[in-house]
């Protein structure tokens, strides 16, 4: 599940000095931890205990491993505020005035379209299929539960028009399908957040500007040279 670090109010006119919504991945998070304390102990293991070539091969490895698993589990997130989109990938960080983005579109994954036509994949909120069908099958329920209030609720045809009026099951219109909108996957919800943000703020004079795109030499770096260390020594092996 993907949950928002921070959320603000509705979209607002431009602030200076305004705070991020940050959105990032729970399972990302959770799971980048776990893989680097378990590679952490394997390689430290390896490093202290190791004989002959193990110790500089555990070393190479850990090189090219940390970088990697931070990539694509901490590093990922979406920053948003009053004038762009700043997504950080595993590789690159995008920002995105509001006035540059054409859609925000969901499918199997959820990407920001520019109005160039490029698109960037948002690592931070993936989507779920199986969250999905689970959303659609709590509103299925809710609606289900709606309709058998309003067979028992109000309007004069049913139990409580016929005793006077009152209604005995607070009414048709309150059960839980009234007094919540759609059920949703909690990626869908950000999405639509996005989608609330890019509608309010797309014509603003600050959110205007060009698409910057700069890759993340200090993720690539370590991981080239932990790989080609690692590859000269087997190698040499």
């Amino acid at each position: 599940m993907t949950t928002p670090e921070h959320q603000s109010p509705a979209p607002q006119p431009s602030v200076p000095g305004s705070r991020d919504r940050i959105y990032r991945s729970a399972q990302g998070l959770v799971g980048g931890v776990l893989l680097l304390a378990l590679g952490g102990w394997l390689g430290i293991d390896a490093l202290f205990s190791g004989h002959g070539s193990t110790p500089w091969l555990a070393l190479a490895a850990m090189i090219l491993f940390v970088p990697l698993v931070v990539a694509f589990t901490l590093r990922p997130a979406v920053f948003a505020d009053n004038d762009r989109l700043r997504v950080r990938n595993p590789f690159r960080v995008v920002v995105v005035p509001w006035g540059e983005v054409a859609s925000l579109r969901s499918a199997y994954s959820n990407v920001v379209v520019t109005k160039s036509g490029t698109k960037y994949q948002l690592w931070a909120v993936p989507v779920s299929l199986r969250a999905r069908k689970r959303a659609v099958r709590q509103q299925a329920r809710a609606e289900s539960g709606g309709r058998r209030g309003g067979l028992f609720g109000g309007g004069g045809g049913g139990v409580a028009g016929g005793l006077g009026g009152m209604d005995l099951t607070g009414g048709a219109g309150s059960g839980p399908a009234a007094d919540v909108g759609p059920v949703r996957a909690e990626t869908d919800k950000i999405m639509d957040e996005l989608r609330e943000m890019l509608k309010a703020r797309e014509k603003a004079t600050a959110s205007q500007g060009e698409v910057t795109v700069r890759w993340a030499y200090e993720v690539m770096g370590p991981m080239v040279v932990g790989a080609v260390l690692l590859a000269v020594l087997l190698a040499v092996k």
